[in-house]
């Protein structure tokens, strides 16, 4: 399987758990809302129950943002602030909800807060005022506000699995990118032939001995690619040109000389290969 065919997938997963993770948020947003819809109507009716009331109706639960809920009554009610304290915090507790929010008791006529608190999990940040003192009969709206949402993307669940993702795909991608060079390496090494010293890569066109890179021309490069299949055997002048310029319709006589002459200069350096003249036959490269 190639490189790109497996990062194609990985990114594919990729995206199907991150669009998991966002489908499972959303869903687990949507259960916060409800439980605390149902955990403030139990609220409402403990409420009532505590003022000998179980006729009164407790009204529509509303979601005022993300993070603020109201419940109210149809009927006047009075209670005392510890009561309330202690039957939302066991309502929200019994329904698993977040133990950082604030509670505000507005009355319905002016929406002034006649009473209000803030719990939190830390003790120094909890502020419960005016314990044992009734709050009069009278109309009443109670409002709960948390400081953090339930349920976020970026927690610490889902973020690992963005990691564990990550990390997958860059271990894939070293893998691949290895794997790679070293095919490249041993394409690399299969491309050119060793002539003596030299390196010869005929796609290229050109020569290599250590860090010297010497260019050949396209007759240059056919010659030399003839000679390197068949060394230190007789190759005939008319077998070179028919290979190297019959195509091209056009050859002079002295063509063939003159590009075998090219040839000695550039191999000149190494002692061991020669490209020598078999006199009214051809030329012969001759490698130790």
């Amino acid at each position: 399987m190639s490189k790109k065919r497996i990062y194609t997938y990985t990114v594919s997963i990729i995206l199907v758990i991150i669009g998991w993770l966002l489908s499972n948020s959303d869903k687990k947003n949507e259960a916060f809302i409800e439980r605390v819809k149902i955990s403030l109507r139990e609220v409402g009716n403990q409420l009532l129950l505590s003022n000998q009331d179980s006729t009164s109706l407790i009204l529509p639960v509303k979601k005022l943002s993300d993070y603020k809920y109201q419940v109210s009554f149809n009927e006047q009610l009075s209670f005392e602030p510890n009561n309330l304290v202690t039957i939302i915090d066991s309502t929200l507790n019994i329904s698993q909800l977040p133990k950082h929010y604030r509670v505000e008791v507005l009355q319905c006529l002016d929406q002034e807060v006649a009473y209000s608190y803030q719990m939190s999990k830390e003790e120094e940040s909890t502020i419960i005022p005016c314990n044992g003192r009734y709050l009069p009969n009278g109309c009443y709206t109670i409002e709960v506000t948390f400081f953090k949402r339930v349920t976020s993307f970026f927690n610490r669940k889902n973020l690992f699995y963005l990691l564990l993702s990550i990390v997958i795909l860059f271990i894939i991608d070293r893998f691949y990118s290895k794997q790679k060079r070293e095919i490249a390496s041993e394409n690399d090494h299969k491309k050119y032939t060793s002539i003596g010293r030299f390196r010869f890569y005929p796609e290229q066109n050109k020569l290599v001995k250590e860090a010297e890179e010497i260019s050949l021309s396209k007759k240059e490069c056919e010659l030399l690619e003839i000679f390197v299949a068949h060394p230190n055997q007789i190759i005939k002048r008319d077998e070179l040109t028919k290979k190297v310029w019959e195509d091209n319709g056009v050859f002079v006589g002295r063509s063939l000389d003159t590009y075998i002459s090219k040839l000695r200069k550039k191999l000149k350096d190494d002692d061991a290969i020669k490209l020598t003249n078999v006199h009214g036959v051809g030329y012969k490269l001759e490698v130790s």
